[in-house]
């Protein structure tokens, strides 16, 4: 039986600047959203711009769900590789409308291969009522979506997304997001999306690659890379896991939805999903707790059997973080060191986790 091979992104660069070097070589999935997480300055945006085709790096290579963009006997300059490119500030031409921007991305298309539609790009951006409108009449939300829409219009095998909402305040990052997420449901191309926000990452990303100093440190599925506790990138109060769910039950009467994953089910506040729709939660280590039997008489709505992974010292000498498994689904718990101790926590041991918070995000 012949074996399909699956899309994939293939990248290669080695590139060197005085105080700083990129050397990377990855496989990436060919669908869905891979994020590009890590602080500043660890090379994100130079990997990005080396796949845009902006960074020419001697030696370097990249295929993208078969064909070759990049190696030693190919270079496709930017304008020949199909692919999208969203910056940080929506760089559109001032005098023009928005429809006529929209217009200038696509026509760089011809139209035997377009895959995405104006009207389409238009529709999945709830743009439609800003056609008419220059730039300087949009907000920054509503300026960022008209760049997005533009780079679809452009209908690329690739779409990549440099830190889209850095610019924008909370109250229009999540205007924005809920848009970004149907991008990632209703259209069939890949993204790579650069970060350094856990909270964006947690609600986007299937796949993650945590970059330092120009190197890719880790990568893999975004729920068990979040959980590894040798994560080269300390997340601190982020640390945590993010888990996909679905809506078996709504509790009108205390309006709470409950939600099955693999593993088992979570109590959290109800926001009006349907039975049965995917969700994704995110469960933050600082909001798990661990006891050697089940509690009674607790405020606590979510007790679940788990088993003791492993542990390391977190970066507080007083702390430690707590890798478990909940069923198939890997939980991190952060304790002091005491209650560690106290616990006798070792691989392989039976507690109860106790989860105080648990955030819907999608």
């Amino acid at each position: 039986m012949k074996t399909v091979a699956r899309p994939a992104i293939h990248a290669r660069f080695k590139l060197d600047y005085p105080g700083f070097s990129l050397d990377v070589d990855l496989t990436l999935p060919g669908q869905g959203v891979t994020a590009l997480f890590g602080h500043s300055g660890s090379g994100k945006t130079t990997l990005l711009r080396a796949i845009a085709g902006l960074e020419r790096v001697a030696g370097g290579r990249l295929a993208v769900n078969g064909e070759t963009w990049q190696d030693d006997a190919v270079f496709r300059p930017t304008h020949q590789r199909p692919l999208g490119y969203v910056f940080q500030e929506a760089s559109l031409f001032p005098h023009l409308s928005v429809q006529a921007n929209l217009e200038y991305g696509q026509k760089r298309v011809p139209a035997a291969v377009r895959r995405v539609s104006l009207d389409q790009a238009v529709a999945m951006l709830d743009i439609g009522h800003l056609l008419g409108r220059k730039p300087a009449r949009l907000s920054g939300g509503e300026r960022q979506r008209v760049g997005i829409a533009r780079a679809l219009a452009t209908s690329p095998r690739l779409l990549l997304m440099d830190e889209p909402l850095a610019a924008l305040d909370h109250a229009r990052k999540q205007e924005i997001l809920p848009y970004l997420e149907r991008l990632h449901d209703e259209l069939d191309i890949p993204v790579l999306y650069v970060s350094h926000a856990p909270d964006e990452v947690a609600r986007l990303a299937d796949h993650i690659v945590v970059m330092e100093g120009g190197r890719a440190l880790a990568t893999g599925p975004l729920t068990d890379t979040l959980a590894r506790l040798d994560l080269p990138i300390k997340l601190g109060e982020d640390a945590g896991v993010v888990l996909d769910a679905v809506v078996a039950e709504r509790d009108a009467e205390w309006h709470l939805a409950h939600m099955e994953f693999a593993g088992g089910h979570l109590w959290v506040r109800d926001h009006g999903l349907p039975v049965g729709h995917a969700a994704r939660v995110r469960i933050l280590a600082r909001d798990v707790s661990l006891a050697r039997t089940p509690h009674s008489g607790t405020s606590i709505l979510n007790t679940l059997p788990a088993v003791v992974v492993d542990s390391i010292d977190d970066t507080h000498p007083a702390l430690t973080l707590v890798k478990l498994r909940v069923g198939e689904s890997p939980l991190l718990a952060r304790l002091t060191r005491r209650s560690a101790h106290a616990l006798e926590l070792a691989p392989g041991q039976l507690v109860y986790v106790q989860i105080k918070a648990v955030a819907l995000i999608g």
